[in-house]
């Protein structure tokens, strides 16, 4: 779309140099981690508050459509604008604007990196449980549109569970203030939970007060292997029933552990391994560490080991990090897409895969946040091979199709965007989309916030 002369010079009026129209730019803020592009027809790069509310109300006068951006890690094309307009990236508001230790909140901007926030923490002894794999590059905004995860939710929960208030700018222009630095409240809506997640569809969040933990004193891991998925996932139902929640619970496959060992990674012939951290005092960890172990023990156990110092807890999750590297070894294209079912069903989950990865003659992988039930599904391929994309999009539909029989779900923490949005009316009814479609139209009527995603047509 062209953009209305009136509405650039609005704009450029507003923002100065924050306001983009050159191709080089544009490229830049057009695409994320799915591979997807479009190109927008400018960019705008806010330092305030005020200034997002009056780029609101003007995209919204002349129905510009406006996507909201982050560092474009996400991995369902829900930053991509599809439908040109103004991007909005928010990487000039980037500041920790207080740390209050004593409420152990930090109230910040959305375009603070998660690396740099738990930096900024850590003389405080705080940090922010969510721990995306991105975490290093990633944006708190970018961490609050998707409700990321990572391997610490099975103890400390996602980003939704660690957020207390937001102050967000919604599709008609109006700021808005919801929660704030209290973990209880039962005052309305809960509009601060509806937020997050909502992947820039109903509002743009300028600021965030989040719920910090204490850095635990000590930590330990864990890495079991056993006979096969069933076995494996039965200790998993073990760990999670026993007092001790473990800080993280990670799941590897058969074929996870056969790349890692064709790539030199040293680990055993397996069906399946779990890699468990613990964490607490250094009085109690023993205990803890103990206790897991014992959960971690039973049937279909081939081997176990326990690390306590830094170098050899390292050690157990070097496989875990090399794992997705390794993926393009086996094929330079990967569909990667997180799916979540019940902790119980990740045996009949495994094996529902490797019958679909036998079905269509690829190769799938599945690792994950276990103690979640959130299980990454890479299926890979050769793009130069037509054939084999064709049975590699294929077979995407049918691993939504096993997650939503066992009574699972499409995400657990990448999201829906692009990539997910058609399987949605798979995973609800029509009433309930309907009220999410009534959501959105009471804030943003005009529906120019992130047009094209999550909701299906």
């Amino acid at each position: 779309m062209t953009l209305p002369a009136a509405l650039v010079a609005e704009l450029s009026a507003l923002l100065g140099e924050g306001w983009r129209t050159d191709e080089i730019t544009r490229t830049a803020n057009g695409g994320d981690d799915s591979r997807r592009h479009a190109l927008p027809d400018a960019v705008a790069l806010p330092r305030t508050r005020e200034q997002v509310v009056a780029l609101v109300r003007a995209c919204r006068a002349h129905r510009v459509p406006i996507v909201a951006r982050g560092a474009g890690t996400a991995t369902t094309g829900a930053a991509v604008p599809t439908q040109g307009g103004v991007v909005v990236s928010f990487a000039r508001m980037d500041r920790v604007l207080e740390v209050r230790a004593a409420d152990r909140c930090a109230v910040v901007e959305p375009g603070v990196r998660n690396g740099a926030l738990q930096a900024a923490l850590q003389p405080h002894g705080l940090f922010w449980p969510p721990d995306p794999s991105s975490f290093e590059s990633c944006t708190v905004g970018g961490n609050l549109a998707t409700n990321a995860g990572g391997p610490r939710a099975v103890k400390y929960g996602a980003t939704r569970d660690n957020v207390l208030g937001l102050v967000a700018v919604t599709g008609t222009g109006e700021l808005i203030r919801v929660g704030g630095a209290y973990t209880k409240c039962s005052s309305g809506f809960d509009l601060t939970r509806l937020l997050v997640g909502s992947e820039g569809t109903l509002a743009l969040i300028v600021e965030a007060t989040l719920k910090l933990a204490p850095r635990p004193q000590a930590q330990a891991g864990l890495r079991a292997f056993y006979r096969d998925a069933a076995s494996a996932a039965a200790a998993v139902s073990r760990l999670m029933a026993q007092p001790v929640v473990p800080a993280m619970l990670e799941f590897m496959d058969r074929r996870s552990l056969e790349l890692l060992r064709r790539n030199g990674s040293g680990v055993p012939e397996a069906g399946a391994m779990l890699l468990v951290e613990a964490d607490g005092s250094v009085e109690a960890l023993p205990d803890i560490l103990a206790a897991l172990g014992a959960a971690a023990d039973g049937d279909g156990l081939i081997d176990m080991d326990v690390a306590q110092d830094g170098i050899a807890r390292d050690k157990l999750w070097a496989a875990r990090r090399a794992l997705s590297p390794a993926l393009r070894t086996i094929a330079p294209g990967k569909i990667n897409e997180d799916v979540v079912v019940p902790a119980s069903r990740i045996p009949e989950l495994v094996a529902g895969v490797e019958a679909l990865a036998d079905a269509c003659a690829l190769p799938i992988v599945c690792f994950g946040h276990a103690g979640n039930g959130n299980l990454h599904v890479n299926i890979l391929y050769h793009p130069d091979d037509a054939d084999e994309s064709a049975r590699a999009q294929a077979a995407l539909p049918r691993v939504f199709a096993l997650a939503l029989s066992l009574g699972g779900a499409l995400s657990g923490e990448h999201g829906i965007g692009l990539s997910k949005r058609a399987f949605m009316a798979d995973a609800f009814d029509a009433a309930t989309l309907e009220a999410m479609r009534a959501v959105k139209r009471a804030l943003d009527p005009d529906g120019i916030l992130n047009p094209g995603k999550l909701l299906p047509d």
